[in-house]
């Protein structure tokens, strides 16, 4: 069945290759997204030899990449200096366009710690020229719903800084958020009580389908343009841990196509654990599952 998107789109295409008088129109899909990877992945080869798998990683079609553990003491990315660890990059083709950085460490310490904190952050973020810097993580101590309605303070002031800075700050989610809580959750605290201009979403589309008593269809139209990122990874069919792409439950053909509404600007494949071999073949199968049946999807 035709729906109004695919009517819209095929007519578009069908009036441009009218224009250029051409009698068929059966071109590729191109998309304005990088195919980006969270190094996360892969922090085993990673710890043991960045450089050999980056390399592998840029092979199989990556060309975007999502940081962690960013040593704002030694100013370094998986122990080189952050100007080393970008030209590593550059000498693979690959960018970086955010960053996992742990503020958590700092949550409930000083205001002046967590602040020097983000100037750290915010300083390794421009040297590899990242769009984004993001909050990753909840300890299993601060997902209260009291402790929430704190952290969406601390979101804010966070946010203003980095954006003072010329970079966008973003809020990464996991299962916990969606926790019922009395007829509340941490989620909808954030949605509500954070401030859009300064605070965007990172998606994280396994937990949410996981998790989240809405698909993300729904919460696409419930803040429509503010999910700047979107983590992409599947579900195992049987016990619902992570899997390499297309293995799993997740139909990602109905969610790509709601990248514009919900002003995704990044997306990364990811995949925590529960390898079928190895991290460095499982990045690889994700790749060649989504280059094949995925990608032209965006729309």
């Amino acid at each position: 069945m035709l729906t109004r998107r695919d009517f819209i789109k095929q007519s578009g295409i069908a009036l441009s290759a009218a224009g250029l008088g051409l009698s068929s129109f059966n071109f590729p899909v191109r998309t304005p997204y990088k195919m980006g990877l969270q190094l996360f992945t892969i922090r085993a080869p990673m710890a043991e030899d960045p450089k050999k798998t980056l390399k592998k990683v840029a092979g199989f079609g990556y060309q975007d990449t999502e940081t962690y553990g960013y040593d704002g003491l030694r100013k370094s990315f998986y122990g080189m200096p952050a100007a080393d660890f970008k030209k590593l990059l550059e000498d693979n083709s690959l960018l970086s366009t955010s960053g996992h950085y742990d503020f958590i460490n700092y949550f409930k310490g000083s205001h002046e710690e967590l602040m020097r904190y983000t100037d750290q952050s915010i300083e390794g973020a421009h040297a590899l020229g990242q769009k984004y810097i993001t909050w990753p993580w909840l300890d299993p101590e601060s997902r209260s719903i009291e402790t929430f309605k704190v952290l969406v303070d601390t979101l804010n002031t966070i946010g203003e800084r980095v954006t003072q800075a010329g970079i966008g700050f973003a809020y990464h989610n996991h299962d916990f958020e969606f926790i019922d809580h009395n007829g509340e959750n941490g989620y909808d605290i954030i949605l509500r009580n954070t401030d859009p201009g300064l605070v965007k979403l990172q998606i994280d589309l396994y937990w949410v389908v996981r998790n989240s008593p809405k698909t993300p269809h729904e919460l696409f139209l419930q803040s429509p343009g503010r999910f700047a990122m979107w983590h992409i990874k599947d579900m195992d069919k049987i016990n619902r841990d992570y899997t390499e792409l297309g293995n799993g439950s997740i139909d990602y053909t109905k969610i790509l196509g709601d990248a514009s509404i919900s002003g995704m600007e990044y997306y990364y494949l990811e995949q925590g654990g529960n390898f079928a071999q190895d991290p460095i073949q499982s990045v690889q199968d994700s790749a060649e599952y989504f280059k094949k049946n995925l990608i032209n999807l965006f729309a």
